[in-house]
């Protein structure tokens, strides 16, 4: 399905780290995954129908991944939305499988700029938070994009919803 608006009371954003900046195990990657499961299921379940996702690897994909496992059962959307055109180009492997999936099912893409330049990630962030009430943050450096995004989601009035991933609930 091809829409072309997005209801903000409706709609959830996601914010993480890379891989590089989560911890490494094996088990603590599987318990955000189960995280970012349970928190799209307690949106859906509360009304959210639209999920955005600004597709970097880590937590952006796995979320996205998220939603889509949970397209079958529910009638939820997402949105990709791309800080520049060639975003994804150079993934590999899982993350790759993982950009083009999400790709193929989105409901509508959102390109910001057609190349890399140095203000595409924040305006990607705003983006997303501007068209959001919610926003689902896997965040351990305040000082970070993730943590920026955060703080401007705050200004913005979003409901919040944050964790650190190396302090994660025991039930996941």
């Amino acid at each position: 399905m091809i829409y072309t608006e997005i209801i903000r009371e409706k709609t959830m954003c996601f914010t993480g780290h890379r891989p590089e900046k989560l911890p490494a195990d094996e088990e603590s990657i599987r318990k955000i995954k189960k995280l970012l499961r349970r928190e799209v299921i307690l949106a859906a379940d509360e009304g959210f129908d639209t999920f955005i996702t600004g597709m970097q690897r880590g937590i952006d994909l796995w979320a996205g991944e998220a939603v889509l496992s949970l397209c079958v059962e529910r009638y939820l959307r997402i949105v990709a939305v791309l800080p520049h055109k060639e975003m994804g180009k150079y993934y590999k492997g899982e993350d790759k499988w993982i950009f083009g999936r999400i790709m193929s099912s989105a409901d509508m893409t959102v390109i910001m700029y057609e190349k890399y330049n140095n203000y595409c990630m924040m305006k990607r962030n705003e983006y997303m938070v501007n068209n959001s009430s919610r926003i689902l943050g896997i965040c351990a450096e305040i000082g970070s994009g993730t943590g920026k995004t955060l703080e401007y989601a705050k200004r913005k009035n979003l409901y919040i919803r944050s964790y650190d991933p190396f302090m994660l609930p025991d039930d996941l």
